[in-house]
């Protein structure tokens, strides 16, 4: 075990060393996840796996949250509350742009609308893969591929246009997440508070079932100790890298493309539905700059279909808002996770409903 797994180091590291070199962003993320798909899919996968163990990205999961927890103020605070509108309606046009899509892609590939529209859903791939086996007339096997392209578009083309497009010349772009410009030193007590409460809201998110557990409750903690004036200190730079590089091996590992060759007519139109998603996130966030008290990189990162914890991470390395975006990443997956299985479940029925009211009759045989 020890043996692969200082395999699986030593295979990621030069894929971080080399997008740190090409100042990729997201660096020690996107680079381990790069070398960890081609090596697993593309070189030596099947005869020397790389193993990465849930124990390794929990820890890294927890890093990034408590960093994350530490941009909180008691002003964020209230302007997340203010922004609960906009975060509803953000969600809604969104998902209904995802559903229009995948019908649109289902009609196109050959597929049943049912995979179409839950493939395209930007939640999170494990969760949509339960809803397509709950489904009647779905394919998991389609839906993961599709949530899967889907993943690979927004991880790596999101971050790019944050970074080159919206931070703008001034914009501080670094390696790892910065800490909040208005962050007061930290306090004594912080210290004490972070090493008892952390790992016990991680364990505690794990008990209610929340989504992305080992990042969501440091991050609340860390938020909680910011807000209360017990800010607890910053962590240093190379243990965000090891957090971001934890994080990348294991979504590298989790993406298998050994499977896509049965799929080349789907992959096309996976890819312009992602891309058509990231745009649309695009238009929405220039829109949401004209109206909101907001950045167009805060409100892009805020409405892009990517995860929390990655869009949270871009957000801290260009110094957009975190706290925002962290906030509209969260009300977004909550409603996805709680709400979406039940309106496509709903959905789905009245539509094979209103087939069968409208099928013809069949005709009865003679002397029945």
């Amino acid at each position: 075990m020890m043996t692969r797994l200082l395999m699986t180091l030593a295979v990621t590291a030069p894929g971080g060393l080399l997008f740190a070199w090409l100042h990729m962003p997201l660096s020690w993320m996107l680079g381990p996840l790069t070398a960890a798909v081609l090596w697993q899919s593309l070189i030596a996968g099947a005869d020397r796996p790389l193993v990465w163990p849930v124990a390794c990205r929990n820890g890294g999961l927890l890093l990034l949250g408590y960093a994350m927890g530490l941009a909180f103020t008691a002003d964020s605070a209230r302007q997340i509350a203010a922004q609960l509108p906009a975060m509803a309606a953000a969600t809604l046009l969104t998902v209904g742009f995802s559903m229009l899509a995948g019908y649109w892609l289902a009609r196109r590939a050959g597929i049943s609308a049912q995979s179409g529209i839950i493939g395209s859903v930007p939640g999170g791939l494990s969760q949509m893969v339960l809803v397509s086996e709950e489904t009647p007339g779905a394919d998991g096997t389609v839906v993961a591929f599709m949530q899967t392209v889907r993943l690979l578009t927004v991880i790596f083309a999101v971050p790019f246009l944050a970074v080159h497009g919206l931070a703008g010349p001034a914009a501080p772009v670094s390696a790892v997440p910065l800490p909040a410009p208005d962050a007061a030193a930290a306090h004594p007590l912080g210290l004490a508070a972070a090493v008892v409460l952390i790992p016990l809201a991680a364990l505690g998110a794990v008990r209610l079932k929340l989504p992305t557990p080992w990042f969501l409750g440091p991050m609340l903690a860390s938020a909680g100790l910011t807000i209360a004036g017990l800010a607890p200190p910053h962590l240093p730079a190379p243990l965000l890298l090891a957090a971001q590089w934890s994080l990348g091996i294991y979504l590298g590992l989790g993406i298998k493309l050994s499977g896509l060759a049965g799929w080349r007519r789907l992959l096309p139109y996976s890819l312009l539905t992602g891309a058509g998603l990231v745009l649309f996130s695009l238009g929405l966030s220039w829109v949401y700059s004209l109206l909101l008290p907001m950045t167009t990189a805060t409100a892009f990162l805020s409405t892009s279909p990517g995860g929390m914890t990655e869009m949270g991470v871009v957000a801290s390395v260009i110094g957009a808002d975190v706290s925002l975006v962290v906030a509209f990443q969260m009300f977004r997956i909550l409603f996805i996770l709680f709400a979406v299985p039940y309106l496509l479940r709903w959905g789905f029925r009245r539509a094979a409903a209103r087939r069968e009211e409208g099928a013809p009759a069949k005709p009865e045989r003679p002397g029945a």
